[in-house]
């Protein structure tokens, strides 16, 4: 390694992916630094523009022994797209990956490069009437949504990007830059392992992402909301389970928004205003949104009435209080959560899931395990009830009593973490995947024979580990 400088990397990668891929010095700041956690010192920064240029230049670092690091928007928020800080990392990323979008309108199916984002992608499939429901508060890389198997806000109608995925095309690190094309656009084909599906959820390890065949949606023809106050913890599961018996087929989002979330949106965020105003914005309340794909006029459904009609059914049992309809304004509630608390201070987020029948439970021990011994941090929190799913941010505010302190806020996440995975049978990663931020949980609470048997994996697909995110099987080290 220690023959390798910035200088000769570039001089070689240069020829491989043009003036255009190729970026030293102050302009990979971008691609050093992560959207929450992560940073670090790129050796230099390569942009392929085709899949020709990517083998190559696989090819080149895994010759010359040099780790590479797959990135896509680097929006992630593990910090596995990131460079650590040794300056021995080459960026790989595919934001130039952006050539192919062939929309099939007639099998709800697009095969499109790893590099056009989700706001891209569904720009080019407005015009035939379809979308890619993953809802974000991002804007991801459609190859880092298949590495981070992204979710969202309306996972519980459509499924995660996993349940969404028809094919995938990769480079291979073993053997090193060979492309490999795992499926069609099909949806039934059981011809085999579905090998595609070991690249999912892995931040990358393994293979560089440079190609996907999504299963896309008709565009909603119609949609209703409610913003919904609950007559008391156990009503939220009760009415969540009494909108799954009644209205099945059109329930898509099932959103938890604390009282503190929304005052600190409400309070940060311009513009925005409270919809229960002039009343204060109450402890708790439920985002419920329906969507139906079908025509008003052949069916004679009004989705808005049939709501309204529920929720009159609901008062006083499950339901207290409701603001009803302007879906646009709920939801801008809804996703400047983030934003708001941003705002109060620096957020210790817990991307977590339990079983969703335990979710306020959880969040109500949650809460209490910090205001007992945390009691100057802030808790902003909000979830996707409906698939178990809680962001559970805690807030080192700008004002609080006593000075920011990563030793106090290790160990917050370690009394977190713990009562998710021991306490609730959850996750310490709902969404968000693994990445240096939080591999130490990984190997604190996955199984060794898990770990073993991804070790195995590691070691087949990526025997030099020439990628540089997360070694998935190490369990060398303790948190």
């Amino acid at each position: 390694m220690s023959m390798w400088t910035t200088d000769t990397v570039a001089q070689a990668l240069l020829p491989l992916v043009g003036d255009r891929g190729l970026l030293q010095g102050s302009d990979m700041a971008s691609y050093e630094q992560g959207a929450r956690y992560g940073h670090g010192k790129a050796l230099c920064v390569v942009r392929p523009a085709n899949v020709q240029e990517v083998q190559a230049v696989v090819r080149w670092c895994a010759t010359h022994h040099i780790a590479l690091v797959p990135q896509g928007a680097n929006t992630g928020l593990v910090g596995s797209s990131t460079p650590d800080d040794s300056a021995t990392q080459v960026v790989l990323s595919t934001s130039r990956l952006r050539n192919v979008c062939e929309v099939d309108a007639a099998n709800r199916s697009v095969t499109v490069d790893a590099g056009i984002t989700l706001q891209e992608l569904n720009e080019k499939l407005e015009p035939h009437g379809l979308w890619f429901p993953i809802d974000l508060g991002a804007n991801p890389s459609v190859g880092g949504m298949v590495a981070a198997n992204t979710g969202g806000t309306r996972l519980i109608r459509y499924g995660d990007v996993r349940h969404n995925l028809l094919a995938l095309q990769t480079v291979l690190l073993n053997p090193q830059g060979e492309l490999l094309d795992m499926g069609r656009a099909l949806r039934k084909d059981n011809t085999g392992p579905d090998l595609k599906q070991l690249f999912v959820g892995t931040s990358g390890a393994g293979a560089i992402i440079t190609r996907a065949t999504l299963e896309v949606h008709r565009k909603p023809q119609q949609s209703a909301t409610a913003l919904v106050v609950p007559t008391s913890d156990e009503a939220v599961l009760q009415l969540l389970q009494a909108l799954e018996r009644d209205l099945g087929d059109y329930l898509s989002a099932f959103e938890g928004l604390s009282g503190h979330a929304m005052q600190a949106a409400i309070d940060h965020v311009p513009n925005l205003r409270n919809p229960f105003a002039p009343e204060p914005a109450p402890d708790f309340a439920i985002l419920i949104e329906l969507e139906a794909a079908s025509s008003k006029a052949y069916t004679g459904l009004d989705l808005q009435d049939t709501l309204n009609l529920f929720l009159q059914d609901q008062f006083e049992q499950t339901i207290d209080n409701a603001v009803i309809g302007n879906g646009h304004e709920l939801w801008h509630l809804r996703h400047s959560i983030s934003e708001g608390a941003r705002a109060l201070g620096k957020p210790i987020a817990f991307d977590v899931s339990v079983p969703r029948s335990r979710i306020m439970d959880f969040c109500r021990a949650a809460r209490a395990v910090v205001a007992q011994d945390f009691p100057f941090l802030h808790v902003v929190d909000f979830g996707h009830i409906a698939d178990g799913g809680v962001h559970f941010n805690v807030i080192w505010r700008s004002d609080a009593s006593q000075a920011y302190d990563p030793a106090v806020v290790s160990a917050l996440r370690d009394r977190i973490y713990a009562m998710v995975v021991q306490d609730f049978a959850g996750s310490f990663s709902a969404e968000h995947g693994v990445g240096p931020h939080n591999v130490a949980y990984y190997r604190q609470y996955t199984p060794p024979p898990a770990r073993r048997l991804a070790q195995g994996l590691r070691q087949l697909m990526d025997p030099q580990q020439l990628c540089g995110t997360v070694d998935f099987g190490d369990s060398s080290a303790a948190v």
